[in-house]
Formats: C-alpha cells, structure tokens, sequence
C-alpha cells in the first residue's frame, strides 16, 4: 500500500530543477554548505554521546545504521557514512538522488538511495539506530504522517536529529525576505514561512508520533564565526529526539 503524500509538489518541482548544481559550494545550495559543518558536528557528538562511543575514533559511528530523510544530492549522507555509519539516503526528487548516487560513487562511498517517501520505506527497511531530518519538517504538506513515518523508520531507544527554521519576525526577515528576496542566496519560493514549527509545536508532534525531545538548541549565523549552535532560536533550531 503507498502511503500518502506528505512532499509538497511546487517545491519538489523548484529541487528537482537544482539538483544538477547540489554540489557547487557557490551555487544555490551554498547556504546548506555553510551550514552543514555546525550540522554535522551537533549530529556527531549527539550521536556520541546517546550510543555511548569513543569521540575519538576516526569513524566514530561505526556499526550504526543511519537513516538520512530528505537527504537532497547526499551531503548530511555523506558526512554520516565518512563517520563509519551504514547509510540508507531517502529523497523525494528523484533527480537529486541521481546526483547523490553519482558522486557517492565518484567518492568511493556505498551509501543506499532510494527515491521515495518516508511512509512507504519505512516498512522496507530494518529498523534503524540513527535518523537525521535536516532542513526537511519545513517543506511537508501532512507533518503528523510524515513523523509516524519517520517513527517507523527507527528503533525504540534509537536517536532523531531534527533542524528546521522557526516560525518568529526575526525568521521571516531572515530566512525568507532576506535569503529570497533581497540576498538571493536561496531561490524564491524554497520556503513559505507559514508551515514553519516553532520548537515547542515541533516537539508536542513529536510527543504524539512517539518521540521524546532531549534537546534544542539554536542555529545563528556571524560575520566573524558563520554558522554557530548556540542558545539563541529566534531564526533556526536543531535538537534530538529519542524514539519511545
């Protein structure tokens, strides 16, 4: 049975139409490559820190099956699988997961693609340790289908890392007006600011889809630092939710 859909056509269309420049570090997903080293270091050492694994290790993850949902050209899979983790990558545009497998390839990486949606791969696979949602809860149309889905996709006591934007003024000026609108360092209609969760509504729904929020912190951007976790959520948030 196929489950319904919770990718919103219009964006699928508008990243389905960048996927071919994924890779380009100045192309129009270079604000995710900025972001992606604070990503991957708050993915890392939470990661560490819930299985209990030696920080110092070169592929800290190792033995891990992880699971990278909205996983767009590869780059959070990536990342996953240079830790040592066994990586499944889902996406919903099926060209960007050609690129994915392309340059996975071309690195020497065997990460699993699959196109599709969450609600229909979640029954295929074994139940996973790891599942990171980056920059994803932003763009689906049904959030509570979509987070059952990603229940199913991972094993009790298993740990979820979640990032989005928040839903405040200072976001709207930020992520939309400014990144779209004025920078042009996003496309004009990636977001519609209207569907962004606040952390507390993001963390009751997943209260309710079977998850327990052990953490958010905030994701705030210097001239000097660039992108930083911090205390501050007023534009971005990211945390960790442990499967109950």
């Amino acid at each position: 049975m196929v489950s319904p859909s919770t990718a919103d056509s219009r964006n699928l269309a508008l990243f389905e139409g960048l996927a071919k420049d994924w890779w380009d570090p100045d192309g129009p997903n270079r604000l995710l490559h900025r972001l992606h080293p604070a990503r991957m270091a708050y993915v890392r050492d939470a990661a560490v820190a819930h299985f209990g694994l030696d920080s110092r290790a070169r592929r800290p993850l190792s033995g891990l099956a992880a699971l990278d949902v909205g996983c767009g050209g590869g780059l959070v899979s990536e990342s996953l699988a240079r830790m040592g983790a066994e990586v499944t990558g889902l996406d919903a545009a099926a060209g960007s997961i050609a690129v994915a497998r392309e340059h996975a390839a071309g690195q020497n990486l065997s990460i699993r693609y699959h196109c599709g949606e969450i609600g229909d791969l979640a029954g295929q696979l074994a139940p996973q340790d790891l599942v990171t949602c980056l920059e994803v809860i932003e763009h689906v149309t049904d959030v509570a289908s979509f987070l059952r889905g990603l229940r199913r996709a991972i094993r009790e006591g298993g740990l979820l890392l979640f990032s989005s934007p928040n839903r405040t003024a200072a976001s709207l000026a930020v992520v939309k007006i400014g990144a779209e609108y004025v920078a042009g360092a996003l496309p004009r209609g990636t977001h519609d600011w209207r569907r962004f969760l606040t952390p507390d509504e993001l963390s009751a729904r997943l209260a309710v889809a079977g998850f327990r929020v052990e953490e958010v912190k905030g994701v705030s951007w210097t001239p000097a630092r660039g992108f930083l976790v911090g205390d501050s959520t007023d534009i971005a948030y990211i945390g960790r939710a442990v499967a109950t």
